[in-house]
């Protein structure tokens, strides 16, 4: 596995930070941001692009690919995993691309004296560069596929990557999520939304399940994961950190943005997961929820979880407190944080969820983290479009 997050660079780092309660959500500062309505993200934050790549390739990438780029660094190389060419696929998630390389193209282009847009804008902006950047380096000549299913792009390309597995199409596959979104653009198009969060407190804005919640925080970073077969993983000597049991993904068919208000699409989205990987709701130990902090967006996810889990709801929780909305990274990188929860046995708290909200009346661990026995967890994320994924892992037990 391999994470590029707000909280910090490498499985690791982001974990650990998770479980502490860190906040990585501060003042923007990749541009002046002062003349906006929300100043605040969850910026990657000390991250050396050049520690992977090239000056050149960094010169001819937007940030989102070097972000995925440096996720599937770590993936690959913590797996030990030898491309074999043709039976290695990628499978790359994204939201909105190189958008901050179109916003500021376009911003020097309106401003400029001589009009000049330079040779390499078109591959900086489409999602599937990203994916051939990191073919191109690894020689990866099996199934190549991106994905953008908005916000559940990170979690899909998790579902792909399983179904080009099962369907004997490789024997492994790189499943890859990106995002960098931090432009006056998009700012200004999600504040008019009324879907960002207006509270000027870093630390205290993304509160997701809590009562004064009032939208996102916008998060960037990168997650990758190596997923094999069992057998060849064995072949090869791979040490195994979990089992991917179950995926699914579903589409409202209400909404361009809001979610469907009962919560019936993405209950529906968790009980095909929970039943592709020949599970029962009981089985699930933990949930790290989409929770991204909006006032309805919340709601419709506790009522699909009380839906699915009846009276017998399990630990849940959101990091988004910590990372901010990582968009496409964050289908990837929360599902590692479930990983790691199951290796560790601890549930990474929601943070700000200091005011009870009768809607959100659920266990979500709140502001702190807590030890438990994690077997099964499920990852949840929902996106614009009325997309909906959910994804499995499982302590792996071996024979």
């Amino acid at each position: 596995m391999g994470a590029v997050t707000p909280v910090g660079i490498g499985v690791n780092k982001y974990f650990k930070a998770l479980i502490n309660g860190e906040c990585g959500i501060c003042h923007i500062s990749a541009f002046d941001a002062d003349e906006l309505a929300v100043k605040i993200a969850g910026e990657v934050k000390d991250f050396d692009a050049a520690s992977y790549m090239s000056p050149t390739l960094i010169r001819q990438t937007d940030s989102f690919m070097q972000y995925a780029y440096a996720a599937a660094y770590e993936a690959i190389t913590s797996s030990r995993l030898e491309i074999e060419p043709l039976r290695t696929g990628i499978v790359m998630g994204t939201a909105l691309n190189g958008i901050t390389t179109i916003a500021r193209t376009q911003q020097n282009l309106s401003e400029a004296v001589h009009k000049k847009v330079g040779p390499r804008f078109i591959p900086k902006i489409l999602g599937n560069v990203s994916a051939a950047n990191i073919a191109i380096n690894y020689n990866i000549k099996g199934p190549s596929i991106t994905l953008n299913t908005a916000c559940a792009s990170g979690g899909d390309a998790i579902y792909i990557a399983s179904m080009l597995i099962k369907s004997g199409k490789a024997d492994t596959v790189i499943a890859v999520g990106a995002e960098s979104v931090l432009c006056p653009l998009v700012i200004y198009s999600l504040s008019n939304a009324k879907a960002l969060s207006k509270n000027p407190n870093p630390e205290s804005a993304s509160r997701p399940f809590d009562k004064l919640r009032d939208g996102f925080v916008i998060g960037e970073g990168g997650g990758a994961m190596v997923l094999e077969t069992e057998a060849h993983e064995k072949k090869r000597g791979a040490r195994i950190l979990a089992e991917l049991a179950g995926c699914a993904n579903t589409n409202d068919a209400y909404h361009v943005t809001a979610p469907e208000k009962s919560g019936e699409s993405a209950a529906q989205c968790m009980e095909l997961a929970i039943s592709d990987a020949n599970l029962c709701p009981n089985d699930i130990d933990y949930i790290n929820a989409h929770g991204t902090g909006t006032p309805q967006g919340d709601i419709c996810e506790t009522l699909a979880i009380k839906s699915v889990f009846k009276d017998k709801i399990p630990s849940v929780s959101s990091t988004k407190g910590a990372t901010g909305h990582m968009m496409g990274a964050g289908g990837i990188t929360e599902v590692i944080a479930c990983v790691k929860a199951i290796e560790h046995g601890i549930i990474p708290p929601t943070l700000n969820l200091e005011n009870p909200d009768d809607y959100c009346n659920l266990d979500y661990t709140p502001l702190s983290a807590k030890k438990q026995e994690i077997n099964i967890a499920m990852s949840n994320a929902f996106g614009f479009g009325g997309q909906n994924s959910s994804i499995i892992t499982k302590r792996y037990k071996g024979d």
